[in-house]
């Protein structure tokens, strides 16, 4: 019930983010939006990402913006460690604090996935400044939605001795929520990256995305637990287009 509550309470946010003008806006609703493609990658895990973002003005220079959108993103990884999710377990508690919380590595199994690929259609948050008129830093957070991929079985091996190791079935976690660290839930995609204006339509970017992915095991396992997740930090390069700046 604390979960929907939170999850619910996600949503209002994010439905109040898409009713509201900012009061400094000065333009029609066609300026400030733009559409990126992005590609990250490291040895063993890539992901691709195509958004749409409409930015609000916050500041008088027009420097400051916030910004909502929607983001799908599609990871492929071979050879990736998934590891126990909740943050109940974790860290033995819920709430922002575990943010900050000792993990118990005791309560920590894993499921070693040969080959896992996730689609996320999620809403997203974002926040940028632009330091220049041509250069912009932002950062940008998954917040709700969707996952959906191809069933994968997994090595699963426990950090009990006394709990055996198995093959186990799973499938991508079905829904997205943005709930602070390991109270997360399912596949969320974060960006943090440096923009440059080549000319008043396109831009490129780089910078870093930070992936979370999640599957639910067929089977209840040990604690009651049937999430796992991998956590990926990864260089990113991106294009970005607006019709109207």
């Amino acid at each position: 019930m604390k979960t929907q509550l939170i999850i619910a309470s996600l949503l209002a946010s994010v439905t109040t983010m898409l009713a509201q003008e900012v009061s400094t806006e000065t333009k029609g609703y066609k300026y400030n939006n733009v559409f990126d493609a992005a590609v990250a990658s490291v040895s063993n895990q890539s992901a691709v990402a195509a958004s749409w973002v409409h930015f609000h003005n916050v500041t008088k220079k027009q420097r400051f913006k916030i910004g909502y959108g929607v983001r799908f993103s599609s990871q492929f990884g071979k050879n990736l460690t998934y590891t126990t999710a909740p943050a109940v377990i974790t860290s033995k508690q819920q709430g922002p604090q575990v943010l900050f919380s000792k993990i118990y590595n005791e309560n920590i199994d894993t499921v070693y996935v040969s080959k896992a690929q996730n689609n996320m259609l999620n809403l997203s948050i974002n926040l940028q400044y632009t330091i220049k008129n041509k250069l912009d830093i932002g950062f940008n957070i998954d917040a709700i939605g969707v996952t959906f991929g191809k069933a994968i079985k997994g090595n699963y091996h426990s950090a009990a001795t006394t709990y055996p190791n198995s093959i186990q079935a799973g499938k991508p976690t079905v829904l997205n929520a943005l709930l602070v660290s390991d109270n997360d839930i399912g596949s969320l995609n974060s960006e943090l990256y440096v923009r440059y204006w080549f000319n008043s339509h396109w831009a490129v970017r780089a910078g870093a995305s930070f992936m979370f992915t999640e599957y639910t095991t067929n089977n209840k396992l040990r604690l009651d637990n049937n999430r796992f997740r991998n956590k990926s930090l990864m260089p990113l390069l991106g294009v970005s287009y607006t019709p109207f700046k």
